[in-house]
């Protein structure tokens, strides 16, 4: 018997591949000219408001707007730690999310200091970020043992998602050990890590003995956000660019790339990995999911 549902029954949050607002069938024509149905993901606009301030306008595929505005908020330090929500509103029509805190907030001078990162669907970070960066300390504890690296992968890659169904998105998931937690989507992965964020403050999830988990490539905004959000070990099934590589070091991050089936490379933070289990115990990764990062996580 097959133990791919016990796999999945950590989740608390997951991607609803069913739901038609995040995806469409458009016709077209294959390679031999032949008429061919194929589904494609939505992405429409959202612009943020922190209280009365238009701060950014995000495209996205529409869901989860709360979690969406606060992690965006939360890792551009727009949120302090003891701030208080006291209200999320969200007008679908008017495509606009607004955030209200007891905290009167005015950030003019910092939105003009804006950086566009190489995330796709407009990244971006605002420069004094980096400060704050800078000033993390990212816990020692934490570990990271293979044989919850190989067991992640297999749950995350076998969970039905807008990405083996469509594709052209990217996925971040929250895990636990061996347990996958929160599985986010979205057309840019600094979205799909903003709501995982949003998720962690509105639901004061710690962060020091998580795991996070990537189908996009380890570039330097992921390593900034993971550090921002205080999670010490990040993981991709995709590659490395060498600045996410020295921001990593720099803060101490286990950053962990290429985890596909039986391998991984490991080029920051080596000494928090157990090696418990021997790479030749571990499966394979499908051939669909195989596929797909060929096409996608890049």
């Amino acid at each position: 018997m097959s133990d791919e549902p016990s796999l999945k029954d950590s989740y608390l949050l997951r991607p609803d591949p069913t739901d038609s607002r995040l995806s469409t069938t458009v016709s077209g024509i294959d390679q031999n000219g032949r008429p061919v149905d194929t589904q494609v993901v939505t992405e429409k606009a959202l612009t943020l408001y922190l209280n009365s301030q238009e701060v950014v306008t995000m495209m996205t595929i529409g869901d989860h707007p709360d979690l969406l505005a606060v992690g965006y908020l939360k890792n551009q330090n727009m949120l302090r730690a003891d701030d208080v929500i006291t209200g999320i509103d969200y007008d679908d029509d008017l495509e606009v999310v607004v955030v209200r805190t007891e905290r009167e907030t005015n950030y003019e001078e910092k939105l003009k200091k804006k950086v566009r990162t190489s995330g796709c669907a407009q990244g971006t970070v605002f420069g004094d970020v980096m400060e704050s960066f800078d000033e993390i300390r990212l816990t020692s504890d934490a570990r990271l043992k293979t044989s919850w690296l190989y067991k992640l992968t297999k749950t995350i890659n076998t969970t039905p998602s807008l990405y083996l169904e469509a594709g052209a998105i990217h996925g971040c998931v929250l895990c636990q050990e061996d347990k996958a937690l929160v599985y986010m989507e979205d057309v840019g992965r600094h979205n799909a890590v903003d709501k995982i964020a949003g998720w962690m403050t509105l639901n004061n999830v710690p962060a020091h003995d998580k795991i996070f988990y990537t189908t996009g490539r380890l570039t330097s905004e992921m390593v900034i956000k993971t550090v921002m959000m205080g999670i010490p070990i990040l993981v991709s099934r995709s590659g490395f660019t060498a600045w996410g590589v020295d921001l990593a070091r720099r803060a101490g991050l286990t950053l962990i790339g290429r985890a596909r089936g039986k391998r991984f490379i490991a080029l920051s933070g080596e000494d928090r990995i157990d090696f418990d289990m021997e790479p030749s115990s571990a499966e394979d990764e499908p051939d669909k999911v195989r596929r797909k990062g060929s096409l996608a996580a890049e």
